[in-house]
């Protein structure tokens, strides 16, 4: 659940690097989307249009308390790319379960965190 479809798609696209797969409609002013990055996909839907679909989100914020995490390659280098582009909400640390993370926040609230195994 998103404010803006657009916005978001702008953001996981030109900043991070999703390729856009679907839309509704075509054109416009969206009300879905599907974006895909490697084999990670994200749907993002219009608040008040999910909200008339399930209505049990009608008291719910975009951003609540959903994180997404996520395992990738090379994270020293995505952190570098990424960290002066976003607003990140825990740097690249290395985590007692022996993994090296960072976190980020998009521009619904939503948390992203990256991971990789530490080798």
């Amino acid at each position: 659940m998103v404010q803006d479809v657009n916005k978001t798609l702008d953001y996981y696209i030109d900043t991070l690097g999703f390729e856009l797969m679907d839309t509704n409609p075509t054109t416009g002013t969206y009300e879905w989307a599907y974006v895909k990055l490697g084999e990670v996909g994200l749907m993002f839907q219009e608040e008040t249009s999910l909200q008339k679909e399930y209505q049990e989100l009608n008291q719910q914020k975009t951003g609540g308390g959903l994180t997404l995490y996520i395992r990738v390659t090379h994270i020293q280098a995505l952190y570098q790319d990424l960290a002066p582009k976003v607003h990140v909400v825990k740097p690249l640390n290395k985590t007692f379960y022996n993994a090296h993370e960072f976190a980020i926040a998009d521009p619904n609230g939503y948390i992203l965190t990256f991971s990789e195994l530490a080798q």
